[in-house]
């Protein structure tokens, strides 16, 4: 090959080369505009996808749209008044949640919640606050706190006068509140208030409402504790009462501002700004020592249960240890455990052990153990014990059965002796006393005493009569007229029992 034609081949070759690298290099710019346009593709796709959800979650949970401002704040408005048969509705309503709370009834309780008028001045002080309303507060103060007395005294004459009053778990459930009452109170005051400001009445969500909120309950008891003069069970209730009072109105302030009610105008627009922040403080003035009770309660929950699972696993499942009683006192941390029997040495080491080790009793570890065991007395001792009380049992036995039968054998030879008495003294074909008062007591029960006999008489000191003569006493607690009734029907029943024609009847 020449060498001219060996440069031809060469500049083929490397333009064949050039030409692929050109090529390679085209297809990787397709493929990466391509996965660009993949990922532009699934980003778009993406968007729209949140934007779908996001709009799904919108349209569920907007309820701004479908408010009717003007009809709520006139419907809250209208249920403020206390006055007529809203006051004889809440009387009514708690002496029911009284009386349930005193037969410990949840069905009644709730009923008493259902017709209680109490949510509308609650409702009034927050749409009050939320628009700016300063009138309207003032009216839903006085008559919330003419509602309050009203009830504390309807309470409180209930308890005082009614004798069957003592403390029930209902009553009981309502002097110890808790975090979880204030979240009751809030949640519960936001579904009213939602439900209020929709065109239209939710009427199962203020039922559910009324139930969850407790507001009838509260009162009830405080005025027990009146009644009973338990301060305690008193602010408890109260403590409560206030509680519920306070979130309802809070929720329904939150709402009436996130659904922009229209406020009121006033010269002194600082003055709302005030019942704002003081409504805001007051609500977390009583949340501290909500939440300060919550952990207290949450501790002692703890507490039981490690205490419940160190008797069930090492105590229960213990079948040499027979345990009599148990305590757990949370205040001085201790736990007594009392057996019967002996306890020995080891054993009592493996259970403080158990209790101190804290990998399954964390919350005891802090605790005393005090086990106290009858070691003078063995489980064979005891059973030797209820050998000899059985002994003595069927020993006793046998002689109550031998001491039965002689007293139905003297039974019978008095009988015999009346009827062998009776056949002497009374004429022929007389009939017998014995059958005559037995008869006598179960026809008439009133009858406490009875004799018969019959008397010689003479009217005209020449002739003589015989005279029947029957004595009786009657239970002293009737009255005379059923005396002189109960008298004629005896002569009528012993005339014909003894076929005479006249029976004469005297007092003892």
């Amino acid at each position: 090959m020449s060498e001219e034609n060996k440069f031809n081949f060469t500049n083929e070759s490397e333009k064949d080369e050039e030409a692929k690298i050109e090529a390679a290099k085209a297809e990787a710019a397709r493929k990466d505009e391509a996965v660009k346009e993949s990922k532009e593709t699934v980003k778009k796709e993406a968007q729209s996808f949140y934007e779908s959800i996001k709009k799904f979650f919108t349209e569920l949970l907007d309820f701004r749209h479908d408010t009717d401002r003007d009809a709520t704040i006139a419907a809250i408005k209208a249920d403020i008044p206390f006055k007529g048969a809203t006051a004889w509705i809440l009387i009514c309503s708690i002496f029911v949640a009284s009386i349930g709370l005193n037969a410990n009834s949840p069905a009644v309780v709730i009923g008493a919640m259902l017709i209680s008028p109490l949510m509308g001045p609650i409702l009034g002080v927050g749409l009050a606050i939320a628009i700016n309303d300063i009138d309207t507060l003032k009216r839903s103060l006085i008559n919330l706190a003419t509602m309050i007395v009203l009830s504390l005294l309807t309470a409180f004459l209930f308890f005082y006068f009614f004798p069957l009053s003592e403390d029930t778990s209902e009553l009981l459930g309502r002097v110890s509140p808790d975090i979880r009452d204030v979240l009751i109170a809030f949640f519960g005051g936001l579904a009213l208030i939602i439900a209020r400001t929709k065109k239209g009445t939710i009427a199962s969500v203020i039922f559910g409402v009324a139930i969850a909120t407790a507001l009838m309950p509260p009162l009830c008891t405080a005025g027990y504790g009146l009644a009973k003069g338990n301060w305690v069970y008193f602010r408890g209730a109260m403590y409560l009462f206030t509680i519920n009072t306070i979130f309802i109105a809070l929720a329904t302030f939150l709402v009436l501002k996130i659904l922009r009610f229209p406020m009121l105008k006033y010269a002194n627009s600082a003055k709302r700004k005030r019942i704002a922040r003081f409504a805001s403080l007051v609500a977390i003035v009583v949340m501290i020592p909500a939440i300060y009770t919550f952990i207290n309660v949450l501790q002692q929950s703890k507490y039981e249960m490690d205490y419940d699972n160190f008797i069930k696993n090492e105590i229960v499942a213990n079948d040499n240890l027979w345990l009599q009683r148990e305590n757990m006192d949370i205040a001085t941390k201790k736990i007594s455990l009392f057996f019967n029997g002996e306890i020995g040495e080891a054993t009592i080491s493996d259970l403080k052990n158990e209790l101190k080790k804290g990998n399954n009793y964390g919350n005891l570890k802090d605790f005393e153990l005090v086990i106290n065991a009858n070691k003078s007395r063995s489980i064979d001792r005891i059973s030797e014990s209820l050998d000899r009380a059985y002994d003595d049992l069927d020993r006793r036995d046998n002689i109550i059965a031998g001491l039965q039968k002689q007293i139905e054998e003297l039974q019978n030879n008095i009988n015999t002796l009346n009827l062998e008495l009776e056949n002497k003294n009374n004429l022929k074909g007389a009939v017998s006393f014995t059958t005559l008062a037995k008869d006598a007591k179960i026809t008439f029960k009133d009858l406490e005493f009875f004799s018969y006999a019959t008397m010689l008489e003479s009217r005209d000191f020449i002739r003589i009569d015989t005279m029947p003569v029957a004595r009786v006493k009657w239970n002293k607690n009737l009255s005379d007229s059923l005396v002189r009734k109960n008298e004629k029907a005896l002569s009528v029943w012993l005339k014909k029992e003894i076929k005479v024609d006249t029976v004469y009847i005297e007092h003892n």
